[in-house]
């Protein structure tokens, strides 16, 4: 690369962080929707047990459902 094309890739990379510097913050009154219980990814325990005994009876292993890989042992 030459250095002209660094210095330009240099400045767009900071002018792309610096953008992300400012987003703010939840005011303490916002929090509470946060906590509210349809905001989870999985409101539904029983649903969510009952996914999980199909993925293991599929998988035909427990556990490890949250990293990649499969029965195999391959990551």
């Amino acid at each position: 690369m030459t250095k002209t094309l660094l210095n330009i890739l240099a400045i767009t990379s900071l002018a792309w962080l610096g953008g992300c510097s400012n987003l703010g913050q939840v005011n303490a009154w916002e929090k509470g929707n946060l906590a509210k219980p349809e905001m989870t990814f999985e409101s539904d325990p029983l649903d969510q047990r009952f996914v999980q005994h199909i993925y293991g009876s599929k998988e035909n292993s427990s556990g490890g459902y949250g990293v990649g890989g499969g029965g195999c042992g391959c990551n």
